[in-house]
């Protein structure tokens, strides 16, 4: 395998990529669903749960692919000129599928939407649906968002109402911001009421770390920090960095030898523009965050993001190959090795928009925590090969072994 295809977002998601027989038979199992509920009045539902990095985007692509090859191309199937679409909440993994449908014979790329783009049409008899493909499905919007044209109560009923079978996947530890709250208690309640199935995927594809490794960052991000294991995969470089330049150095050589390495860092940065930037800085380390990406091309493929640190917002749903990550301000250790999140120290003022429906400030507080250290599992497990860890707090980093 080239360099350059072992690298490409379009190709760990396309749907010519080989799959397991266990993907095998989940596609299978979900068309078999699919076809026996697509000519009833609707919606039923599939839920696919599974943590970050156990190969729910390329289930879809292919599942995706063979509906619209269905659709268009053999008249006798039950699935022969149905309307199908598939929705993802994000726009730079929106690019990755558009980039794959114009490989692909029968897919295209208006089938690819936003969820809020493809309500709106459907509310204008623009369109209609048959089956929906929802990738992502924890960052449909779960309240009215007027800024992103958004003027209903929650995305996915919304999508249910217009559909014969909706298929989604769903990580509750995804969830970011308080606009797209969602639990798995919260999704079940939505659904209980249509026919539905659902799958629990819990093989780890993307990092080639141990389980005793996924198991720790699991924790961690529950506030249950404990010692590193000491068997964290043969051919995985775990690393804790008591300098975050020495760090950046670090990941560059990677790029180096390997490409798609990059920094990426938690909020609770001052928010303070230099230079039309927006600037990390921990001691000699001193780099921008991303900038929004007005490019097709998925922003850790771009060779100048090596320059800049990541965030949630351009690497959730993506992979790296080495990813250093800088756990911010908010994340600190307690004398009593617990760990703490600060809520006044996170600056993504994006993340805690209020909601009516929540009204509990306990409540509200343990939320808002979760979404942090969601923010954290999502960055710490985009690595393929290797995680490298700077943490701001100087006793998290001795804690975790920084030498």
């Amino acid at each position: 395998m080239s360099h350059f295809i072992s690298n490409a977002a379009t190709d760990k998601i396309s749907p010519t990529l080989p799959l397991t027989t266990d993907q095998k038979q989940l596609v299978a199992q979900i068309l078999g669903f699919t076809t026996a509920h697509v000519n009833e009045t609707g919606p039923a539902v599939f839920t696919v749960y599974g943590d970050a990095g156990t190969g729910k985007s390329v289930i879809l692509a292919h599942l995706f692919n063979q509906l619209q090859t269905a659709a268009r191309t053999q008249p006798d199937s039950p699935l022969a000129k149905t309307t199908n679409y598939f929705l993802v909440n994000h726009p730079e993994i929106l690019k990755v599928y558009r980039e794959i449908a114009g490989k692909e014979p029968h897919l295209l790329k208006k089938d690819f939407q936003r969820p809020t783009s493809l309500i709106n049409q459907l509310a204008k008899g623009q369109t209609t649906a048959d089956v929906l493909v929802i990738d992502e499905a924890h960052l449909l919007l779960s309240q009215p968002d007027h800024y992103n044209n958004f003027y209903g109560e929650n995305q996915l009923s919304s999508l249910l109402t217009s559909a014969k079978v909706v298929i989604l996947v769903f990580d509750e530890t995804q969830v970011l911001r308080m606009k797209s709250f969602w639990t798995e208690q919260r999704l079940e309640r939505l659904i209980d009421c249509y026919p539905h199935q659902h799958v629990r995927l819990t093989h780890q594809f993307r990092m080639q770390a141990s389980d005793d490794l996924v198991d720790w960052i699991n924790d961690f991000t529950h506030s249950h920090v404990r010692p590193l294991p000491q068997a964290v995969g043969t051919h995985y470089d775990l690393r804790i960095f008591n300098d975050a330049e020495q760090m950046r150095r670090t990941i560059v050589a990677k790029n180096n030898q390997v490409g798609l390495s990059r920094i990426v860092s938690t909020s609770g940065y001052p928010s303070t523009l230099d230079g039309g930037k927006h600037y990390i800085t921990e001691g000699q380390f001193h780099l921008p965050w991303d900038q929004y990406n007005y490019t097709s091309t998925p922003w850790a493929e771009l060779p100048q993001t090596i320059n800049e640190v990541g965030s949630i917002y351009t690497c959730q749903g993506f992979d790296l190959n080495y990813v250093g990550l800088i756990l911010g301000p908010p994340l600190t250790l307690s004398p009593q090795d617990q760990l703490e999140v600060h809520l006044e120290r996170y600056t993504d003022v994006e993340a805690f928009k209020r909601r009516d429906d929540i009204t509990d400030t306990q409540k509200l507080t343990a939320i808002k925590k979760q979404l942090i250290l969601n923010s954290v599992n999502v960055l710490m497990k985009r690595g393929v090969k290797g995680l490298y860890i700077y943490a701001h707090d100087a006793h998290l980093r001795q804690y975790l072994g920084a030498k």
